[in-house]
């Protein structure tokens, strides 16, 4: 499995022992860049929304797809398609995060990580 990640703290607390892409962009482009592996013939192992942390809330998104790749899977085509389109729409509709200091920005940071782990956790 590969974790797709724009949180440093992933990258830096899991590599080497899990395949970490580190995104340097934003929740959106996590999203885009996991589109186009799926096009790829990846699968989504966890859901792009997952956690009740919503997409204006938060900069940081993890997600875990497969390593290898085959035919095209269409549920995890759809899934991210419908999560790219749920981010666009939170976005343009509701409070975002915002402007952040540090101090919040290692908040949400561990968040994700921690949303991360219960993943890793149910899969192995």
């Amino acid at each position: 499995m590969i974790i797709i990640t724009n949180n440093k703290k992933v990258a830096t607390e899991l590599h080497p022992m899990w395949e970490i892409q580190l995104i340097r962009g934003s929740y959106k482009d996590v999203l885009i860049w996991v589109r186009d592996r799926i096009h790829e013939g990846h699968t989504l192992l966890t859901h792009p929304l997952s956690g009740s942390v919503k997409p204006n809330e938060t900069p940081y998104k993890s997600i875990l797809i497969s390593k290898t790749a085959k035919a095209l899977d269409l549920v995890s085509l759809q899934i991210i398609e419908d999560s790219i389109n749920t981010y666009e729409k939170f976005m343009k509709s509701s409070r975002k995060y915002g402007n952040t200091n540090p101090e919040q920005l290692k908040d949400f940071q561990e968040v994700d990580y921690e949303l991360l782990m219960g993943a890793l956790k149910n899969i192995k």
